[in-house]
C-alpha cells in the first residue's frame, strides 16, 4: 500500500509542528485534514499550501476538548476526505511559566482537557472508526507528547509535562490494546522546537536559552518532527506499536 490518497486529520494543524506536518503530508501524497479551534483564516492558509502541493484538504473547526466538535469533526473529514487512516493528536496548550506552587486548578483543568481529553476524544472517535472489528481498515493514531514528559519542565510547565506524561501512557496502552484490531499507536517527544509555543509560555527566545543543554548544540525545526511523525504514520513503520520516538537532538 502507498500513502497516496490515504486520508490524515492533524488536530492543531494551523500552526507549528502541525503545519509542518500537513505540508509534508500533502508532499506525500496524503488528502489532509487541518484541524483548527479559532484562527479560521491561518488554518485556510495551511489547506490553501497543501492544495498547491496537489492534495486534497479541508479546515476542520473544532475545540478537541469538547466531545460533540470532535465527534462532529470526525463524521466531516469522513463526509469530505473518505475513510480515516491517519490520526495525528497535535493539539495542546501551554501557560505562562511558574512554579508549581504558584499555578491555580482553573490553569490544570484548561490544561489537561484540551491535551488529555482532548487527546483521548480524539483517539476514541479514530479507533471507532479504524477498527478491523468495526468495519474499519486498520489505521495509525501518532501522538505528540513532548521531552517534557520526561524531564518534568520544573520551574516552567510541571502541568504541561504531567499531561504529555499521560500521553505516552495512552500510547502504551492504546497501543496494546487495539494492535490486533490493525491500529497502530505511537507517539513523537519532540524537544526545544522553533513554534510560536514558547511565546506562549512568556519566553519567546527559550530555544535560544536552551540550546546549548541539547547535545546536538541547536534547536529542532518543525519539518524534522514531522518528518518522524509521517514515519510512524507509514508503512515503513508497519512493525512499530505503543512506541514513543524522541525528536530531541540528543536531550
Amino acid at each position: 500500500m502507498t500513502d497516496r490518497h490515504r486520508v490524515i486529520l492533524i488536530t492543531g494543524g494551523s500552526r507549528g509542528i502541525g503545519r509542518a506536518t500537513a505540508l509534508l503530508a500533502a508532499r506525500a501524497g496524503y488528502a489532509v485534514g487541518v484541524n483548527y479551534r479559532r484562527d479560521e483564516d491561518v488554518a485556510g492558509e495551511v489547506v490553501a499550501a497543501c492544495r498547491d502541493l496537489g492534495a486534497e484538504s479541508h479546515p476542520f473547526a473544532a475545540d478537541v476538548a469538547d466531545e460533540r466538535q470532535v465527534v462532529a469533526m470526525f463524521d466531516a473529514v469522513e463526509s469530505s476526505l473518505g475513510p480515516l487512516d491517519v490520526l495525528v493528536n497535535n493539539a495542546g496548550v501551554l501557560e505562562q511559566q511558574m512554579r508549581f506552587a504558584d499555578m491555580t486548578v482553573d490553569r490544570w483543568r484548561r490544561t489537561y482537557e484540551t491535551n488529555v481529553i482532548g487527546a483521548m476524544l480524539c483517539a476514541r472517535e479514530a479507533v471507532r472508526r479504524m477498527s478491523g472489528s468495526g468495519g474499519g481498515h486498520g489505521g495509525a493514531i501518532v501522538n505528540v507528547s513532548s521531552a517534557a514528559a520526561r524531564l518534568g519542565s520544573p520551574g516552567e510547565y510541571v502541568d504541561y509535562a504531567m499531561t504529555k506524561a499521560a500521553l505516552d501512557t495512552l500510547t502504551v496502552g492504546l497501543g496494546k490494546e487495539v494492535a490486533a484490531e490493525g491500529i497502530r499507536v505511537n507517539a513523537v517527544r519532540p524537544g526545544v522546537i522553533h513554534t510560536g509555543i514558547h511565546a506562549a509560555g512568556g519566553e519567546p527566545d527559550r530555544v535560544a536559552r536552551v540550546a546549548p543543554s541539547v547535545p546536538l548544540q541547536r534547536g529542532g525545526e518543525p519539518d524534522e518532527v514531522a518528518r518522524a511523525i509521517l514515519w510512524l504514520a507509514g508503512d515503513d513503520a508497519s512493525y512499530v506499536t505503543a512506541t514513543a520516538l524522541d525528536v530531541t537532538g540528543g536531550r
